[in-house]
């Protein structure tokens, strides 16, 4: 771990060594190691805005480095971004969540495309288990508090996942790929693009067979099976008003395994299986008056989110839940030191629902409605060249929580063409979950009576470039504190551990949860053919005086992209995971390595092998739950226009 730890270390510093002797031709364009001139965040500001005037800790992964890495998921592709913590709870498919900065995996927003995919079914967070990069285009990762912005759950940050668009007239493609574990993937995509109308269609298909998760259940695998649609269209109706539509759908089948189960009262022949599907459908109306300052968006989104389990063969539950967003943003820029207003009115409704097997008692089969409406106001505003400021707050009103009020300050001093200086510091909440005030499960026992988790936070970082941007480095210290944390406290337990236990009862502890810790990054062109890209992240987060679980204290990354010909290109992906601890014990640390290489056989014709954990390390990331060892997969992608 040491030798891992200083090699990251190494790799990051070295531009900043570099820095009293090299002075850049090119002022820092963007945050966190991206290449791209003047690059747009979408989901940083109630607008979009130029990366270099954002305050924010933010991460890029473009379409580039998601075709490079060949990731069979989501999750894979954000283990090697500062500050999260990724949690799989088994085989491929199974219950996948990330933490950022040391927080709960539920205090982060993720979105598609602009709209929520956190399961309000579930407890607020998004499985990235079931998210297929196929039709992804970029990942925008902003880390600190986003509560001003995004409401509940942005305590920690947010994830906004923007698909691929149609850029041809027409424009086709297949791909196909198998692998191990009987692994196979398979999808298509169909656009149209023109001067007015622009349409895409993408769809994928993936199974597995998976391992056998918990070896204390027998010898039988976990499989999964998961289909994802994606259509995505815009219309300009003139030059002032643009229409857009996306329709997302995911549903498939997990098979998986319970340690804690009683197991002399299940059969384990019979797999534990959850049918799980999510449907989100938006439209969005953006209009810029011809001649005026002002610009107005509205945007409608519904999603709907279902989980049927099974235990042993017979239904034990259903959850349901829905979320109806409207929301309405305007803007207007001022000449004067490029002052820009914008606000934004936002109303969300959601529901939920739990039925069957373990949905006993008087909340069972009843469903519970929530309602918030909110105002936001955000101030940005650039009095030199070289100093951009920005205040926003929001107020909630939610008729089961009540008012709240978030704030999010930022300042940003430019020094040089090559360094930059960035300050935030911001509060932000989570709302009880539905689960948590009224699940039914056994040996559970809901609180209605929680109140919303509260934090505080505040960071400070650098980003530096060097010989025309070639050498970047950005480093940034965050501190926060959480207030009402939700626990989920085990009563009436066999010692030591906190497990088995006769029930289980969510409550707000009195004390006070830390997170602090230091990210840095770093990209290093060595030359036109060789990038290598570092991470390495410290987080020290405690409940009082107890190390939370899942959180390692020192996670770091190093991928190496080369272009060994014009045809072939190679990455190397090296990761590490610290110890960390989980139901009472320490989890030993661990290090993967994976290679994936990509050959363009002709224009349209690419080749691809990937290689995971190619030493077959035995690790685990969740106590109880075994992972993958060994794996390669093979694919082409055909693009037949």
């Amino acid at each position: 771990m040491k030798k891992f730890i200083k090699l990251s270390l190494g790799l990051s510093l070295v531009p900043f060594f570099a820095l009293s002797s090299v002075n850049a031709k090119e002022s820092l364009k963007s945050a966190e190691g991206s290449p791209e001139i003047e690059e747009i965040l979408v989901s940083a500001s109630l607008i979009p805005i130029a990366a270099n005037r954002s305050a924010n800790a933010i991460t890029v992964i473009d379409s580039e480095q998601i075709k490079l890495r060949a990731a069979q998921n989501v999750s894979d592709l954000l283990r090697d971004v500062p500050g999260l913590a990724v949690s799989s709870f088994g085989t491929l498919g199974s219950q996948t969540v990330i933490r950022s900065r040391g927080s709960e995996a539920n205090h982060l927003v993720v979105m598609v495309d602009g709209i929520k995919i956190n399961d309000p079914s579930q407890d607020d967070a998004a499985d990235f288990g079931v998210l297929s990069v196929s039709d992804i285009q970029r990942i925008e990762i902003i880390r600190g508090p986003q509560s001003a912005l995004h409401g509940s759950e942005a305590i920690a940050g947010v994830i906004n996942i923007i698909t691929k668009t149609a850029n041809k007239p027409f424009s086709a493609s297949v791909f196909s790929e198998y692998g191990s574990r009987a692994t196979s993937k398979s999808g298509f995509s169909v656009g149209h693009n023109s001067e007015k109308f622009s349409i895409r269609l993408g769809a994928s298909h993936f199974e597995t067979d998976g391992i056998n998760a918990v070896l204390e259940t027998g010898d039988d695998v976990d499989g999964h099976r998961n289909t994802d649609v994606n259509l995505k269209a815009t219309y300009r109706v003139s030059d002032q008003l643009n229409l857009s539509l996306s329709n997302r759908s995911n549903s498939g089948i997990l098979e998986y395994d319970d340690p804690y189960a009683d197991q002399e009262a299940v059969d384990y022949t019979d797999d534990y299986l959850t049918n799980f599907e999510s449907d989100s459908f938006g439209i969005s109306v953006d209009f810029n008056p011809l001649g005026s300052k002002f610009s107005h968006g509205l945007s409608i989104f519904d999603s709907n989110f279902q989980n049927d389990q099974f235990k042993a063969g017979d239904e034990d539950g259903t959850s349901q839940s829905n979320k109806k967003n409207v929301k309405y943003i305007g803007s207007t820029s001022l000449d004067k030191m490029s002052q820009r207003i914008s606000w934004a009115f936002e109303n969300e409704k959601q529901d939920y629902k739990q039925s069957g097997g373990f949905a006993t008692g008087d909340d069972a089969g009843r469903d519970i409605e929530r309602n918030n409406d909110s105002v936001a106001l955000e101030y940005r505003l650039q009095p030199t060249d070289f100093i951009t400021l920005a205040v926003s707050s929001r107020y909630d009103d939610n008729d089961a929580f009540g008012k709240s009020n978030t704030q999010r300050v930022e300042a940003i001093f430019q020094e040089s063409d090559s360094i930059r200086y960035r300050m935030a510091l911001g509060t932000a909440i989570k709302n009880p979950t539905f689960s948590e005030l009224y699940g039914i499960f056994e040996k559970f026992v809901a609180n209605p009576n929680l109140i919303p988790e509260e934090s505080k936070s505040w960071e400070l970082g650098v980003d530096t470039g060097l010989l025309d941007d070639r050498y970047q480095l950005s480093a940034t210290y965050f501190n926060s504190r959480l207030e009402n944390e939700i626990y989920t406290k085990g009563f009436d337990c066999d010692p030591p551990f906190n497990w088995p236990c006769d029930y289980y009862k969510p409550i707000n502890l009195s004390t006070e949860s830390d997170r602090q810790g230091l990210e840095l990054s770093s990209s290093i062109e060595l030359s036109d053919t060789f990038l290598i890209n570092a991470a390495y992240t410290y987080t020290d987060s405690k409940e009082g005086n107890v190390e939370e679980v899942r959180r390692a204290k020192h996670i770091g990354s190093i991928n190496a992209a080369w272009q060994v010909q014009g045809d072939l290109k190679v990455n190397i992906n090296i990761q590490h995971n610290g110890t960390q601890r989980d139901a009472g014990k320490n989890l030993a640390s661990y290090n993967l390595v994976n290679i994936n290489a990509n050959y363009n056989a002709s224009n349209n014709l690419d080749a691809y092998i990937s290689l995971t954990n190619l030493f077959d390390e035995d690790y685990k990331q969740v106590f109880g739950y075994e992972t993958l060892g060994f794996g390669a997969n093979l694919g082409v992608r055909y693009k037949l226009k």
